[in-house]
């Protein structure tokens, strides 16, 4: 990778770091460390997730106009002004505002960070720099949480007072180091001239009228719901449940969920990224298919109480698999589908989806993990299916090179022919002033200036 992404990749690291400081730390400190109840910690958590809604539609342009560097700027400093208002919050509505400042801040960080991406690469070398963002991220995220852990005391305020200034303090990197980067030049929308052209649509309409596009954000929906939102509420309440097991396995699940990104990560990807887009995706959808079978035999299958153990652990871990195989694939491909004036409006969309699918993902799993056990594993297996179908409809939309751009680096087969210098021709024997090639055949643009040279 150049210097930017190496920059970005970075910042993006170490604000996942200071997230998993607070992440899973949040529930308990509002309800218990600040006493402020269950119901108001469950009010901050869904400010925090709405935040992102409510903002995220208005991101898009924001980068597309002002430039994503700018945006994510603003963003990091909003976050980590959130995270030092949270970390001192002892009263209902301070602790509300904080965490929908801070909610907002980090949802308008990820389509800039994944535009900034888009603009450091290109299509032969994306598949590589989102796999290594979320390969980063999860790393951060996970060691994030391992400090956290042992820095925190439910009887001491000020040590959760210390988490948040660290990771506001990770924010402020962020923005810092992205205010080093220097951006490659950004591709403008043109505008009307005094010649009367017409500037090329853009906006919502636009992307809603691009069916690849839309069918994606329904793929990344139903991957959302059907994985990242039931991880901490449907999945883990049938857990408990329905497989008996304690609460702290859940962490040890959530754990292995991690490692297996972290080690698979780039196995994977050599596997991956010279196949079909489409195909990966579909192959996911089986695999989590069979993690819910998996996790149906945990709660469902009356084996002893170590099997139900391993088979929720093997769950996670199976999710964890799926996911590594997506990250070098769905947000790749969301860049290689949007319009270059309108990559940040499209990197917005899909994260608008993203946050929808992970508010109505509890909301939903929740319930019916803790409940219907049975009918809730069916669900999502069928959901599971649903991913491979969709993926597989959605293939038949893109073009050769978007589904596998691995095609683009193809080298060509029309090379330059010279003659050595040493080699003497017989005086019988001319050369043509203008050799001409054959109407079929075409030389590319680089080898088109050396042709002459040849002749």
């Amino acid at each position: 990778m150049g210097a930017a992404l190496q920059r970005i990749q970075v910042g993006s690291a170490l604000s996942a770091f200071g997230l998993g400081f607070t992440v899973p730390y949040l529930y308990v400190y509002v309800a218990q460390v600040r006493d402020l109840g269950a119901g108001t910690a469950g009010v901050v958590l869904a400010v925090f997730a709405m935040a992102a809604l409510a903002v995220l539609p208005f991101t898009g342009r924001a980068i597309d106009r002002r430039g994503p560097l700018s945006v994510l700027v603003v963003a990091s400093a909003a976050a980590a002004v959130g995270a030092v208002a949270l970390g001192v919050s002892s009263g209902v509505a301070s602790a509300v505002l904080s965490a929908a400042v801070l909610g907002a801040g980090t949802a308008v960080m990820q389509p800039a960070l994944a535009t900034m991406l888009v603009r450091c690469s290109d299509a032969t070398t994306r598949t590589r720099v989102f796999a290594m963002q979320f390969f980063l991220q999860n790393l951060g995220l996970g060691i994030g949480g391992l400090v956290g852990g042992q820095l925190v005391d439910v009887d001491r305020p000020s040590s959760f007072t210390v988490l948040f200034l660290i990771e506001a303090a990770m924010f402020v990197v962020l923005g810092v180091v992205a205010a080093t980067v220097r951006m490659p030049h950004a591709p403008a929308a043109p505008v009307v001239g005094r010649d009367g052209v017409a500037a090329p649509k853009a906006g919502l309409r636009v992307l809603l009228s691009h069916r690849a596009m839309v069918q994606l954000c329904v793929l990344g929906f139903v991957i959302f719901f059907a994985c990242y939102g039931q991880f901490e509420s449907g999945l883990a309440a049938y857990g408990t449940e329905a497989a008996g097991i304690a609460p702290s396995t859940l962490g040890v699940a959530l754990a292995a969920n991690t490692a297996v990104i972290v080690l698979a990560q780039f196995v994977v990807l050599r596997l991956v990224e010279r196949r079909r887009r489409s195909r990966v995706i579909a192959w996911v959808g089986l695999i989590w298919a069979f993690a819910w079978i998996v996790a149906g035999y945990a709660g469902l299958g009356h084996g002893s109480q170590t099997m139900a153990t391993a088979a929720m652990i093997s769950t996670y871990a199976l999710f964890g698999l799926g996911e590594s195989m997506l990250s070098p694939t769905v947000a790749p491909l969301v860049a290689d589908l949007a319009p270059e004036a309108m990559v940040g409006q499209y990197n917005s969309a899909f994260a608008l989806v993203k946050q929808l699918a992970l508010a109505v993902g509890p909301a939903v799993g929740g319930p019916m993990g803790a409940s219907l056990h049975g009918p809730y594993i069916v669900t999502f297996v069928l959901f599971s299916l649903g991913i491979t179908v969709l993926a597989l409809k959605l293939g038949r939309r893109l073009t050769a090179v978007q589904d596998n751009p691995s095609l683009a680096s193809a080298p060509s087969r029309v090379v330059a022919v010279s003659l050595p210098e040493a080699v003497s021709l017989p005086e019988a024997v001319s050369l043509p002033e203008a050799v001409s090639l054959p109407e079929a055949v075409s030389l590319p643009e680089s080898e088109q200036a050396v042709a002459p040279a040849a002749h």
